[in-house]
Formats: structure tokens, sequence, C-alpha cells
């Protein structure tokens, strides 16, 4: 089947894998990651910066960056499941995956914002906009290629 071809239930197939509806509209997977990751990470900023100003005079930026994953990571795998990649059935499965794939961005985000924060001396929030930008463009091909992957035998699922 090829990216042109509607599959059964009208889902379009690239590679083997259906995509989501931006991704019909638009034709160009890592733009409508860009766009939905773009959403994501305004949001997870928000929240970060919420937490950060709620309560990071008193325990650190540190605990507003996990309260802000915690507050954003349900929300960025459904809107990466169901606008981006589009797939079917194994949700738990994806979830775990995905929850892998954000937890190193994650890992790497606390260890470059100590590092930015506390050994260079940065601003915990424009630090935080730029360590999130670098972690977004590598998450999509974690996402793409392990979190919602499908084998070729497994279209629909």
């Amino acid at each position: 089947m090829t990216a042109d071809q509607p599959a059964d239930d009208d889902r379009v197939v690239v590679d083997a894998q259906p995509v989501g509806p931006l991704l019909r509209l638009m034709g160009n997977q890592g733009l409508v990651f860009l766009l939905v990751g773009g959403f994501n990470t305004v949001l997870g900023t928000v929240w970060f910066i919420v937490w950060q100003l709620a309560i990071g005079d008193t325990l650190g930026y540190h605990a507003a960056i996990v309260l802000g994953y915690l507050c954003n990571v349900l929300t960025a795998f459904c809107t990466n499941r169901y606008l981006v990649f589009r797939v079917r059935g194994h949700v738990l499965r994806d979830f775990w995956r995905f929850v892998v794939v954000n937890s190193g961005a994650f890992a790497v985000n606390l260890a470059a914002m100590t590092v930015a924060v506390s050994v260079l001396g940065f601003a915990p929030i424009p630090s935080q906009l730029v360590i999130t930008l670098l972690t977004a463009c590598i998450s999509f091909f974690g996402y793409r290629d392990f979190s919602f992957k499908r084998s070729s035998s497994v279209k629909g699922s």
C-alpha cells in the first residue's frame, strides 16, 4: 500500500503504519510532529513555569521540572498517538514505550538543567526553553521508531 492509497478504514498508511489526521491534511510527518510537539512543549513549559513560580523558591527548579513533567506526559502521549502516529491497539505497551523515550528526554533535561543553572549560573526559565527544544527534536525519532512503531505485518494495530 502506498502513502496516497486509503486503508480499509480510510486511514492513510505510510511505511505500513497508519497516520493521524494532521498528517493526512499536511502530508509531512516531521512537520505534524513539530506542530503537536510544539503544542506539548508549550504546555509542558507552561507547567514548568507555573510550578517554578509556585514552589521554585521553596523546593527548587528540579521539583518544578518533575511536577511539570507529570502534569504533561499523558497529554503528550495522547496527542502523539492520535494526531501524529494514529496507531490502534497496544495502548499500555505504547504508553510504556512512550514513557521510556520521554523519560530519557526528561533525564537529559534534568542533567542539562543542573549544568546550565547550578554550574553555569544561567536562569532556570530560559535554560528550560533551550533544553526543551533540543530534547524535543531528538524525541521524534524515539517516538516514531520505538514508541508507536508497528511491524509491517500488523498494519492496523
